[in-house]
């Protein structure tokens, strides 16, 4: 077994560290802070330290101040540091697993949308994300920076956390736009001012049919000046084996390409096959997390302090994450397999900045917190099936009216083709919160916000493969040979690489400033507690740039000429609104309390790259894409109840909700009728019921069962139609219902959906269970068993009306609507410990499913990103 680097670094340096426990007693304390209401949280401990058969208490800060996670009137969920090493949760993959309200589109590693409650209308890919994308309507924050992305979330690699904390339904108030649906928190472990301490921890493993994984993390903790200055660093390498065969094979064009359009190359015998055999290989997408924090903490004084780390994270995948049922030229393939005819990667870094200063002015808590995130993202993926479509051919032949030159005979080259994308993006935070002290009956709230976002994205579709006019190709052709055409531009004076058609170089991103404020009053202390609060924001949104192409205006004149064939963007846009939210909380009991909250939510807008007419029918446009989309916008009303019984032995929370999404954002790409690019829309509304419960119990000293779940009943409310917006057109402001040419009119099914349709990534049940003992035995050794599953219900990739993918061989578009089957999966671990020293073995997927997260068509094949196959590992530890 091959170990990296290094991970022989870290093993050689340091020794390995032991799971910590709630309950452990020897588990560093955490930071001194100068006051209560904005220390950080601290790790679940027991409520009465000399009974350790409690459950004890979570202390979260979802709210931007320290409580209970049994008196925050939300639905929420929070793992501790603890918890996470004990379920050996590194991945958002991997938190998934218990999260019974959340879904992943995912394309790989940090690659996809998360999305709660069901509030999703479909994802469509990666290809050209960051320039299209809409903001997505989870947050994810980093401590108080946040990191989310569009439709690329970051993959936080969880090493050295105190908890993380997921917060569903509207965090608008609070957390701003892109908070709609929910938040999820990455909240970091600080500097311990008093103990030098500090652990290690390695694991190897093998994969079902796939390559071995190893792991390896160290922390340590220094106090450079005990009781004033101390830091901490963490430092994580991980190696996760591929288990995805790339297998051998060719394609070959058929007559029924392009819809028929290729019959005559392929009659003329102009129709060359390709292969794959140069990066066909086993195992072909390993994936490695590497990364380093390094945090400081100083205590002023009694009164103040101030925080500051610096993270990176750099995420490496090699291959795709994606199998396909069906290989290039029609083959059955088996399990984890695909045919991909180029070398695909996704590097991701970022590195990450942020300060903290805590303190306080007279009765007054004072927080200013700011962050500058800077991630670089290079992917290439395959692109070649799109060489089977009418849009995909035009680039690669020439002879008839369906390639990119009538001229000549009939002439195809190279299928094979790729997308490639270079992302640059920063993301600057600043907020300044101030707090009354908690114990006053009545409390205030309140802060300012600013942020400055930008990305910068340049993607290029390489699918181009008729040669180029080099002076010999320009030459030949002007004397009659085969045409030639000319490099892309994506402005004057920038010439693309030969073989890239189509794309974009462009600039998005938005400037936001609000400001928030909460009021809470004790009507009867401890018992009875109404708070009101409200955020005002304004945006100040902008995408600028070019999107070029390749026309015929290029066949046949020289490499270098400028034909004005880019879409310039120069787009900007303001708005700005408020967000409120409310709620009474009524402790019945000191262990029982009710809550209703009612919370809205927002995300960001965004603009198109065109505006082009599309849905001809008769050969004149219908719609003109619009070169904006507004924001969207969730309200929540939610009854919940948290409880503990049997002298905190037994939790017991739950929730209703009903939620109303209104004007959602909606995306569309169909070559065939919309256009050959993706553009978005408001669309329709939907409503969402759900009821979720979570339970933890203490059955015996050694033995805690917990579980959690939730039904979700979602529908689409209204029906919005595309309708024609071309003033002087036949059926202007009417519903779109027909395109196509004369004589071959054909229906246009309403892409919007229909009433009472279900939206795609809303399964209507998720579950989850899990338990665990504990023992001690022969004077000192202490043992674990635990066991787990999760079930996840079916659910669609894509809104109602979109055409069924069920047999589909010859696709295109990227809309084809799949059913994703439900899956259960199975998890285990056992160890033993030692004074210092732990030992463990674990298993993932025990019962070896195969279930797809994401089916989609939009590589222009079928596809699915499978879970993980079954991984057994052993994992060894020291703390110090």
């Amino acid at each position: 077994m091959k170990i990296n680097p290094i991970t022989c670094a870290v093993l050689a340096a340091l020794a390995m560290s032991r799971v910590c426990y709630a309950d452990d007693a020897t588990q560093p304390a955490p930071a001194t802070q100068p006051a209560a209401a904005t220390q950080p949280a601290t790790a679940a401990q027991p409520a009465n330290a000399s009974n350790a058969a409690t459950l004890g208490t979570v202390t979260v800060t979802a709210q931007h101040t320290a409580q209970d996670m049994q008196d925050v009137p939300i639905t929420l969920q929070a793992f501790t540091g603890n918890t996470l090493q004990q379920l050996s949760i590194t991945s958002f993959n991997d938190l998934i697993k218990y999260l019974p309200n959340v879904t992943f589109a995912a394309n790989g590693p940090g690659q996809g949308n998360i999305y709660m409650r069901g509030l999703s209308t479909g994802f469509l890919g990666n290809q050209s994300s960051a320039s299209i994308a809409p903001f997505p309507n989870v947050a994810v924050y980093l401590d108080d920076q946040s990191m989310q992305f569009p439709a690329r979330n970051l993959d936080i690699y969880m090493a050295d956390m105190e908890r993380v904390e997921v917060l569903e339904g509207p965090q608008g108030t609070l957390f701003g736009g892109g908070a709609e649906a929910g938040a999820v928190r990455y909240i970091t472990n600080k500097p311990n001012l008093e103990r030098f301490g500090g652990s290690a921890e390695a694991s190897v493993g093998v994969t079902d049919g796939g390559a071995p994984n190893n792991s390896a993390n160290a922390v340590l903790n220094l106090p450079i000046i005990p009781g004033t200055f101390a830091v901490r660093g963490v430092i994580f390498n991980d190696h996760q084996g591929g288990y995805i065969d790339n297998v051998p094979s060719t394609f070959t064009r058929q007559p029924t390409d392009g819809g028929g359009a290729m019959a005559p190359y392929v009659a003329a015998g102009a129709t060359p096959v390709a292969n794959n055999y140069s990066v066909a290989q086993n195992d072909w997408n390993p994936v490695d997390y590497q990364g380093a924090r390094l945090s400081a903490l100083w205590k002023i004084n009694d009164n103040w302090n101030f925080l500051i780390a610096e993270s990176y994270q750099n995420l490496d995948a090699k291959g795709q994450s994606s199998t396909y049922p069906v290989g290039a030229d029609g083959q059955k393939l088996g399990v984890d397999q695909i045919t991909a005819f180029v070398p695909g990667y996704n590097n991701d870094h970022y590195t990450n900045t942020a300060w903290t200063l805590n303190g306080q002015i007279g009765d007054l808590s004072l927080v200013y917190t700011g962050g500058y995130t800077n991630r670089h993202i290079s992917e290439q993926q395959d692109y070649t099936n799109y060489s089977r479509s009418a849009g995909g051919m035009y680039y690669s032949c020439t002879g008839t009216s369906a390639g990119l030159s009538s001229a000549g005979k009939p002439i195809c080259y190279s299928p094979i083709g790729y997308w490639n994308d270079h992302v640059n993006s920063t993301h600057e935070s600043h907020e300044l919160r101030l707090n009354t002290p908690d114990d006053y009956r009545f409390r205030v709230a309140g802060g300012l916000f600013y942020e400055d976002f930008n990305i910068n994205d340049h993607m290029d579709f390489d699918y181009k493969t008729i040669p180029s006019c080099t002076p010999t190709n320009l030459t030949a052709a002007l004397a009659g040979g085969y045409p030639c055409v000319a490099n892309a531009m994506s402005s004057p004076g920038v010439m693309l690489p030969d073989n890239t058609a189509f794309g974009e170089v462009e600039q998005r991103g938005y400037k936001q400033e609000a400001a928030f404020a909460s009021l809470s009053y004790d009507i009867i202390p401890d018992v009875l507690t109404v708070t009101g609060g409200t955020r005002y924001y304004h945006y100040s949104e902008w995408q600028t740039g070019t999107e070029f192409y390749t026309t015929s205006a290029q066949v046949n004149v020289p490499n270098g000429t400028y034909v004005g064939n880019d879409t310039v963007m120069d787009y900007h846009k303001t708005y700005h609104g408020f967000k409120s939210r409310a709620n009474i909380l009524w402790h019945i009991t000191p262990n029982a309390m009710v809550y209703y909250t009612f919370s809205q939510g927002f995300r960001p807008g965004g603009f198109n790259r065109t505006t082009s007419g599309v849905a001809k029918l008769d050969g004149v446009a219908q719609y003109k894409k619009p070169i904006s989309y507004a924001p969207d916008t969730l309200t929540n009303n939610e009854l919940g109840f948290k409880t503990t019984f049997f002298d905190d032995r037994l939790m017991f929370n739950g929730s209703v909700y009903d939620m109303r999404w209104d004007n959602v954002q909606m995306q569309f790409f169909n070559p065939l009728v919309l256009g050959n690019t993706t553009f978005a829309v408001n669309g329709p509304n939907y409503k969402v019921d759900g009821i979720e419960l979570q339970f933890q119990a203490r059955v015996t000293d050694g033995l805690t069962i917990m579980g959690s779940g939730s039904l979700n009943h979602a529908k689409q409310t209204n029906s919005p139609c595309l309708y024609n917006n071309i003033a002087g057109s036949p059926n202007f402001n009417k519903c779109i219902i027909e395109t196509g040419a004369v004589g071959a009119e054909t229906s246009f099914a309403n892409p919007f959906g229909e009433i009472g349709s279900t939206p795609a990534f809303s399964p209507r049940s998720q579950y989850n269970m899990r338990a665990r003992y504990e023992w001690t035995f022969n004077g000192g050794f202490k043992a674990f068993a635990q066991l787990g599953f999760n079930r996840t219900g079916s659910m669609y990739n894509q809104p109602a009306t979109y055409p069924s993918g069920a047999g589909v061989t010859n696709v295109t578009t990227v809309e084809l609507r799949y059913l994703q089957g439900g899956y259960t999966t199975a998890d285990a671990s056992i160890g033993v410990s030692k004074d210092n020293w732990d030992v463990s073995l674990f298993g993932t997927n025990l019962t070896n499913n195969h279930a797809s997260v994401f089916t989609s068509s939009a590589q222009f094949i079928e596809s699915e990103v499978p879970i993980r196959p079954r991984v057994l590992g052993v994992k060894v530890g020291f703390k110090f």
